[in-house]
């Protein structure tokens, strides 16, 4: 098997489905910056196939699509610098998955935890595209030959997925064409817990609005929820070690150094010993400052959604120019008869 040079190129995705959050930030959206301003290709994705795997509005997956673009580039994102898609729009993604479909085995899919999760007790009546789901999100990556892909902890068994599947089709073949790509998992703040409850993540779908700060929140509404939010009597710890048992306190000292750029170690050397009276001001005062500019370019962005579909359809020409040759490639690979020149 020949060996195959691959450049360095980022690709991660986010579901729209609504109500983004701190937790979508810290955990996603703050990362694809970073990787932004580093020395590679960067595509970030609105999975809206991913989306519909479960039932979605067709009203509100518009909305939701064209709110998360906003998202992304209110956190920063540079559509110049990095290409911002949605999935739809780039139908390579779906063919290539359909190949994976072919390459990947039952007992690979059976063992997905959060298809377990998802379809729970109703596997039976749970869609096919969530059975294949990991097949498509190994599509969405290796259909750009990505490199490294930033996720969040719960996704890194779908990531081993797309590994093994870019395996075995490179050894089916002959070939050393698709990458083993690298999941990156990373920092501080990589997973924000709920505000009302340190041992559950921080999530849309809490029924409870002050379990969350959404980006659409003003500061006003930021402050209180970081007021509101659940602590303990004691005073917080100088070192790591004194959070371990102590999940609401980690949560927000976290969130601290996820929005400073800090470690926790040095976020306790210099509040280490302050009370919740004295440390939820202050991050109220960082987050408002991290977040309100956020929230403020989404509204604009919003009011002007012709923008933000052109930088879509913008995203998708850019995209096809890596994808559809990959795709080509791919069925050459697999003795697909290629199209006759006219």
């Amino acid at each position: 098997m020949s060996e195959t040079s691959f450049t360095p190129r980022v690709f991660s995705g986010i579901q729209p489905t609504g109500n983004l959050h701190l937790g979508n930030y810290l955990g996603a959206l703050k990362r694809f910056v970073d990787w932004q301003a580093m020395d590679a290709e960067t595509i970030y994705c609105m999975v809206d196939l991913h989306a519909i795997t479960v039932w979605q509005n067709p009203t509100d997956l518009q909305k939701s699509t064209r709110e998360l673009c906003a998202g992304f580039i209110a956190a920063g994102l540079d559509p110049e610098k990095s290409i911002l898609i949605n999935q739809s729009q780039v139908p390579e993604h779906a063919q290539l998955a359909w190949v994976f479909n072919c390459v990947a085995r039952m007992g690979w899919m059976q063992r997905m935890t959060q298809f377990k999760d998802k379809a729970g007790k109703n596997a039976q009546n749970a869609s096919l595209g969530l059975f294949a789901y990991p097949a498509l999100m190994a599509a969405d990556i290796l259909v750009y030959h990505a490199t490294h892909v930033p996720v969040g902890e719960d996704q890194k068994q779908h990531l081993e997925l797309a590994r093994d599947i870019a395996t075995k089709f490179n050894h089916d073949y002959g070939v050393d064409f698709f990458p083993i790509t690298e999941p990156v998992i990373e920092g501080a703040g990589t997973r924000v817990m709920s505000l009302r409850d340190g041992t559950k993540k921080m999530s849309k779908s809490d029924v409870s609005d002050a379990s969350r700060i959404n980006l659409t929140d003003d500061a006003d509404t930021i402050a209180k929820k970081i007021r509101k939010a659940k602590t303990d009597p004691d005073a917080l710890p100088s070192e790591v070690e004194g959070l371990s048992d102590r999940a609401e306190a980690k949560n927000l000292v976290n969130i601290y150094a996820g929005l400073n750029n800090q470690s926790v170690e040095d976020v306790l050397v210099d509040v280490g010993g302050k009370q919740f009276s004295e440390f939820k001001p202050m991050l109220v005062e960082l987050a408002v400052s991290k977040m309100s500019p956020i929230t403020t370019e989404m509204a604009r962005l919003m009011e002007h959604q012709d923008e933000i579909d052109k930088i879509l359809a913008r995203g998708a020409e850019r995209a096809r120019a890596i994808t559809a040759p990959i795709l080509r490639q791919t069925y050459d690979i697999i003795g697909m008869v290629p199209p006759a020149p006219f």
